[in-house]
């Protein structure tokens, strides 16, 4: 029986990466579209928490995210760059091709907690920039 789980991000970073929806939805919608990409591609992060991959992988999968995020908040060129970077697709080989971890040690938990760190700057800094364009705008 196929793994269904797999399957399921497999298809999703199908669409956001292969067919372009993630760079796109940057595109139509700076800033927030960025916002809505790394959102969806936490579904893959989620699945690698639940089947307990090393904390370095997630580590490597939010950095993946917070970068792609990151990159594609520039307008234009950002979503260009983030048609090369595919986060998502390294983030499903990442979870595809995880090695079960020996027990996690408290530098790996650091990496993680780094990891999600950057990440979480880097989504407050786009969210900051859409709110600053809206009041440019406004």
């Amino acid at each position: 029986m196929a793994d269904l789980e797999l399957e399921r991000a497999r298809k999703l970073t199908r669409v956001l990466d292969h067919y372009m929806v993630d760079p796109l939805l940057g595109l139509v919608l700076p800033g927030v579209g960025d916002l809505i990409g790394s959102l969806l591609g936490l579904y893959v992060v989620a699945i690698a928490v639940r089947r307990k991959a090393s904390p370095v992988i997630v580590a490597r999968m939010l950095l993946n995210l917070a970068i792609d995020a990151g990159i594609g908040v520039v307008p234009v060129l950002g979503d260009i760059a983030d048609v090369a970077f595919k986060a998502n697709a390294k983030n499903f080989r990442l979870l595809a091709e995880r090695h079960d971890a020996t027990r996690a040690t408290a530098r790996d938990w650091l990496a993680v907690g780094g990891a999600l760190a950057a990440f979480a700057a880097v989504i407050g800094l786009v969210i900051y920039a859409i709110v600053a364009i809206l009041r440019a705008i406004a």
